[in-house]
């Protein structure tokens, strides 16, 4: 039997332990815990493993809430105090700061903290009818595998999402396309609850019939999905309202379609949308750029404040749900919108969008290397560095390494950074980022 001490906990909520001259990531396992584990991978400088007993438990360990945890791949630090949590992401952050960017934040900017259970209104639950067991599963994957968790209950999706699993499974049992769909997303807004089926075969009449009486009778939203994103629509009922979320504090509403990307917590949205403006501190006449700006949901903010902001996404759809936004909400004047290609931004292109006095910039994981990099173009040599940069982050490692650029290379200074935490109980690190030059 394997045993070993763990010395801290990495970005995947793994225990880190050191053994034969190998790191040891140990699935289940807390700082501090002496532990035994065993491996389920062996590589020449390292093991992943997981836990098999715990001699010491660390303090900070806690009863996970969900009986799945384990099992279900969804979350990965339940057996973590909920505050301990936050804390291992804001160490996470700076750890990667220092050592991928080579950067410190002058200022560490207090942890977001949101509801801890219930909160999750985006997910995609996996469905897989299982002939050995006549049974059908509805939800998340297991750990590590490709098989579909047996799970009645979760406790992190919205509690009407998540009494719903047993329900669904038993609709998509009935169904004679049961073992064509093998997908639910799911989409909550604050009037209506969307679950939108990827159907690879045609619904039957029966079928139609159960999903219409199922719709009603839980009052959610059907829509159908036959191929790619672009065939998402609605089934039952037609006249269901508009999914939507709102950010009170800036007067804004933003209607959005089940495929399209709004964050999965909803109230922590909200809190993250007001620091970013607040760090961002956008005056009224300025121009500002708003990059990876997806539907608006930073862009008409900035608006609302009376600056003039250029929204600029990738995706052209996106970008015209943007300025049906920007029109709903009064603020087309203040808001303007184009589409291009982020990843490969240059210093040609940057300098074709024209000069702004602040960025706040969102991306995806994998950061924004080639837009940061293309900072300080201009034309005969007249370089311009917009003044500040709010950069909103999902990965922490991509975040570092742009960082470096910010920093290193054009001379920014990082003035501070901090977590939200917008999954509680995952290993997902959320934060924000201010860079002020000059």
């Amino acid at each position: 039997m394997n045993s070993a001490t763990v010395e801290s906990l990495d970005q995947e909520g793994r225990g880190v332990a050191h053994a034969d001259g190998k790191v040891i990531f140990i699935e289940g396992a807390l700082t501090g815990e002496a532990v035994s584990y065993s491996s389920y991978r062996k590589k020449p400088s390292f093991e992943l493993a997981q836990v098999t007993q715990i001699y010491k438990a660390a303090s900070m360990r806690v009863q996970p809430k969900c009986v799945h945890f384990g099992v279900c791949g969804g979350c990965s630090m339940q057996h973590l105090d909920a505050n301990a949590q936050v804390a291992v992401k804001q160490r996470i952050l700076e750890d990667n700061l220092w050592h991928i960017g080579k950067v410190k934040a002058e200022t560490v900017l207090p942890p977001i903290y949101g509801q801890t259970w219930g909160y999750r209104e985006r997910a995609r639950l996996s469905v897989r009818y299982v002939i050995k067991k006549n049974k059908t599963l509805v939800g998340f994957h297991e750990k590590r595998s490709s098989f579909v968790a047996d799970m009645q209950h979760c406790e992190i999706l919205v509690p009407k999402i998540a009494k719903l699993l047993p329900q669904l499974a038993e609709l998509v049992s009935g169904l004679s396309i049961r073992d064509r769909l093998p997908q639910i997303e799911v989409a909550v807004g604050e009037f209506v609850d969307a679950l939108v089926l990827r159907v690879m075969d045609t619904p039957s009449h029966d079928d139609e019939a159960a999903l219409r009486a199922f719709a009603d009778n839980h009052q959610i939203q059907f829509w159908l999905q036959s191929k790619g994103p672009d065939t998402i629509v609605p089934f039952h009922p037609l006249n269901a309202p508009q999914l939507s979320y709102s950010l009170p504090e800036f007067s804004i509403t933003m209607p959005f379609a089940p495929g399209e990307f709004t964050q999965v917590n909803s109230a922590l949205n909200r809190v993250m949308v007001s620091r970013a403006i607040r760090l961002l501190d956008p005056q009224p006449g300025e121009r500002i750029a708003d990059f990876f700006c997806g539907l608006g949901n930073f862009t008409l903010p900035i608006a609302r404040s009376g600056a003039q902001v250029l929204g600029v996404e990738g995706s052209t759809a996106l970008v015209e749900r943007a300025k049906q936004n920007a029109a709903s909400n009064g603020l087309s004047g203040n808001a303007k919108y184009a589409a291009m290609n982020l990843f490969e931004m240059t210093q040609e292109t940057f300098a074709m969008l024209g000069k702004y006095v602040k960025l706040l910039i969102d991306p995806p994981r994998d950061g924004a290397m080639e837009l940061v990099k293309s900072l300080g173009s201009g034309n005969g040599g007249d370089a311009h560095f917009p003044q500040r940069i709010v950069y909103v982050s999902c990965n922490p490692a991509t975040l570092a390494r742009d960082a470096q650029i910010l920093v290193q290379v054009h001379g920014y200074t990082l003035k501070a950074a901090g977590v939200m935490n917008m999954f509680p109980h995952t290993s997902h690190v959320e934060s924000i980022a201010v860079f002020e030059r000059g």
